[in-house]
């Protein structure tokens, strides 16, 4: 069947393929919501396990079914014998989107298998993500994998699990926040991918697999790290012109300016500033990224007066993953441990939903 051309949207932008109420992502008027609630007052009040409560159960929790649910996430921390040895057997090579790809894989065995996906699978594979990420950081390093903790939160638990020690309270708000403004974000390519992967009655596991193989991808998962590398080039503040002015002039990207949605700042971003400007403190570092933002935002009015350029949320999760002392290898793997929160949520909407299954349009050679 031919298709006009007038009916083609390449990368299917501004194509509705989905009837979705877990959230609103509005770019040209900088909005993010949450299931009626603005995501940037859930980051600054509320705590991972609340949020999550909301996308999944539809209303944020009581006292008790915060506490509910945060022993259910606590239980089913633990990873199986086999993944850790599988996990143990990967190449010391391979990035760690993979691993955490394979160890997501190995997880499903029957208690996944069931169909519909349910929120008890739910709960156990997002209680896993970090501590898969947190096993393979710690042999990597050659370090002895720490065994999670039940008494902690989602969050503090991870940065436990991370770094072997207590983390103070001040790194797991900033954390927290970050993690919560990443749990969700609309038909974004992951939650697309794991979509597509559950309309066809596959398991939970295969599709959070399929969202995390789109998640690895560069253009999708990768630019916090790029936003540190920038920085530090950069290296002062006297340096930030000429240094950005170079690259506008050789008509490279600033990395964690723009983004494909937001045609201003970016909601998540403006979440995030409020946080690390609070923990960051005198920081020398941070000073620096805020004096880059704003000769970046400068610049690229000057450069590109008629294209809305705005700081995204990477710009400020670069910084936010700096002052608590996360590697930039930990950034991508760290933004999955909170989008399953969301990839989760759509994948138990898209299971009671048709198959989606787009047309294209042939542009080869008709057969005589």
């Amino acid at each position: 069947m031919n298709m006009e051309h007038n009916l083609i949207s390449l990368g299917l932008e501004n194509v509705v393929v989905a009837q979705t109420d877990l959230s609103l992502v509005d770019g040209e008027n900088g909005l993010l919501v949450y299931r009626n609630h603005w995501a940037r007052d859930l980051a600054l009040h509320h705590t991972f396990e609340e949020v999550a409560h909301l996308l999944w159960y539809g209303h944020l929790p009581s006292a008790e079914e915060a506490k509910a649910l945060h022993d259910k996430l606590a239980a089913e921390r633990e990873l199986p014998a086999f993944v850790k040895a599988a996990l143990d057997a990967i190449p010391a090579d391979t990035e760690m989107m993979s691993a955490l790809r394979t160890g997501i894989s190995l997880l499903g065995t029957e208690a996944f298998a069931a169909w519909p996906p349910t929120l008890e699978q739910v709960i156990a594979l997002t209680a896993k993500v970090p501590t898969i990420v947190a096993y393979r950081y710690a042999r990597l390093q050659g370090h002895e994998p720490v065994a999670p903790r039940t008494d902690l939160g989602h969050t503090a638990n991870y940065l436990y699990m991370l770094k072997g020690q207590e983390p103070q309270p001040a790194h797991v708000r900033a954390l927290d926040a970050y993690l919560i403004l990443t749990q969700e974000h609309g038909l974004n390519a992951s939650t697309f991918a794991g979509r597509v992967v559950a309309s066809t009655r596959s398991d939970l596991i295969s599709s959070v697999t399929a969202a995390i193989g789109a998640l690895k991808g560069p253009l999708h998962g990768g630019a916090p790290s790029e936003v540190t590398e920038m920085i530090e080039a950069i290296g002062t503040k006297e340096n930030a012109e000429p240094w950005l002015r170079a690259k506008l002039e050789a008509g490279e990207r600033l990395m964690g300016f723009g983004h494909r949605v937001y045609r201003t700042y970016d909601p998540r971003a403006k979440a995030l500033s409020t946080i690390a400007t609070e923990l960051a403190g005198d920081d020398p570092w941070f000073a620096l990224a805020v004096h880059v933002e704003e000769v970046g935002l400068r610049l690229l009015k000057e450069f590109k007066p008629h294209r809305p350029l705005n700081t995204n949320v990477e710009f400020y999760a670069a910084a936010v993953m700096r002052a608590i002392g996360l590697p930039d290898e930990l950034f991508t793997p760290s933004f999955a441990v909170s989008r399953t929160v969301g990839w989760c949520a759509h994948i138990l909407e898209a299971a009671q939903g048709k198959i989606i299954r787009p047309q294209s349009t042939y542009t080869g050679i008709m057969p005589e």
